[in-house]
């Protein structure tokens, strides 16, 4: 899985980006948030991205975070039912993840349905499925399985999928036996989630 890109920026706009490493243009989604940060890169400067990889039987596609803290929003979202990324990239064009965190503390049911793409129902879930991954004082962000910045979470459900096991089912199956075992390994997470598919 790639943590993150580094380079220069190649190509801009508020869609995407096109991070140049090394000879190699990785084409990288983005939110209207890491635009803005991205235009304030000067040609010659070094930018970073953090990503997030969506691997698909049609498709292989990178999505790209200024910050952790913005792709930490990016996954809880896209663990709930119904927000897939490009869901959860108008979730985090439309607001900052301090408002994100403060509109599911909230219950601002209001703040969500404003984005394209989100009705009542969805916003409701979000907040619902979220509310407990919110730490009430200042709003931080909670990693939703517990352990270290994800990364055992999102390999074992990269390499689910390429078995050929939906990303949704992969998702409910990796979130319940990390609900109860949040030390597993990569290995172990995958072996037991075989067992349950």
């Amino acid at each position: 899985m790639i943590d993150y890109i580094k380079g220069s920026v190649a190509e801009l706009n508020p869609a995407f980006a096109v991070i140049d490493n090394q000879g190699i243009g990785y084409m990288v989604n983005i939110s209207l948030s890491t635009y803005d940060a991205l235009t304030r890169v000067g040609k010659q400067d070094v930018a970073m991205l953090y990503i997030y990889e969506a691997i698909r039987e049609d498709a292989h596609l990178l999505y790209g975070f200024a910050t952790k803290q913005e792709r930490e929003a990016f996954l809880l979202l896209i663990s709930v039912s119904g927000v897939g990324p490009n869901i959860a990239r108008m979730v985090l064009s439309s607001m900052t993840v301090d408002e994100f965190s403060q509109a599911i503390a909230d219950n601002n049911v209001a703040m969500f349905k404003t984005v394209k793409g989100v009705g009542g129902k969805t916003a409701q879930r979000i907040i619902v499925d979220l509310k407990d991954k919110i730490k009430p004082t200042g709003h931080t962000l909670l990693k939703e399985t517990g352990h270290a910045s994800g990364v055992v979470f999102d390999e074992a459900l990269a390499a689910l999928v390429m078995l050929g096991f939906s990303q949704q089912m992969s998702q409910k199956t990796l979130k319940s036996l990390f609900s109860s075992n949040p030390g597993l390994s990569v290995e172990d997470a995958i072996k037991q989630a075989l067992k349950m598919m």
